[in-house]
């Protein structure tokens, strides 16, 4: 594999940034589903936070101070699991050639163009299927509790994408928030096995990745 050096760190050929966009299908439909408008996430899923915040206060008479702490804790889960898909599934290490093409879909492609606008949100035929996993999940470990933690989950990932989209593009701020304008853009153009964390650095340092 042809591999590139930047910043003294060697970045496979296919995680090396270019401009433009790529055609990921040839169908249009397939294609379409993989472009999405940065605001689709705050549409789909700003809703679904609402009805679930007033569904456990009025419906499930959550104490305020329980279903806060809940929707706080659902905030703090998505990071780590936003670390960790990041980490070990977007950057899984392909060793074959379909393992490549299943790379690339899932993340490369962005790896490979980075300001490409309509990929910098995840599209919500898959965000929804994430969704839907993450709601067993916590359904089946937290039971009833799940309709508190969930929407601050989910709140989480809101503010991910939302910020991912900014980091791409916008020029960072002149305040503290410039700091994750740094530390996710060394990990496109400095070192891609680094700096997983996109809406906080926090678990990069806990796991030594920073």
């Amino acid at each position: 594999m042809i591999e590139y050096v930047k910043a003294n760190v060697r970045i496979p050929d296919y995680l090396y940034p270019r401009k433009g966009s790529a055609q990921m299908f040839k169908n249009r439909f397939l294609e379409a589903l993989t472009k999405t408008h940065p605001l689709t996430p705050f549409i789909v899923y700003f809703p679904v936070v609402l009805y679930l915040i007033f569904y456990s206060l009025n419906k499930l008479n959550f104490k305020f101070i329980i279903a806060g702490g809940l929707f706080v804790g659902g905030i703090f889960s998505w990071t780590l699991a936003e670390y960790l898909l990041h980490r070990f599934l977007f950057h899984f290490q392909p060793k074959t050639e379909l393992g490549f093409k299943i790379q690339f879909m899932i993340h490369g492609v962005h790896h490979q163009y980075p300001s490409d606008p309509k990929r910098l949100v995840m599209p919500p035929a898959v965000s929804l299927i994430w969704a839907v996993i993450f709601w067993h999940l916590f359904k089946f470990s937290i039971g009833i509790y799940t309709f508190a933690f969930f929407p601050g989950f989910v709140a989480g990932y809101i503010i991910y994408d939302m910020t991912h989209y900014a980091i791409h593009h916008f020029k960072p701020p002149k305040n503290r928030l410039r700091y994750l304008w740094k530390h996710h853009l060394q990990h496109h153009y400095k070192a891609p096995d680094k700096f997983f964390g996109v809406s906080t650095p926090i678990w990069d340092y806990v796991f030594g990745t920073n």
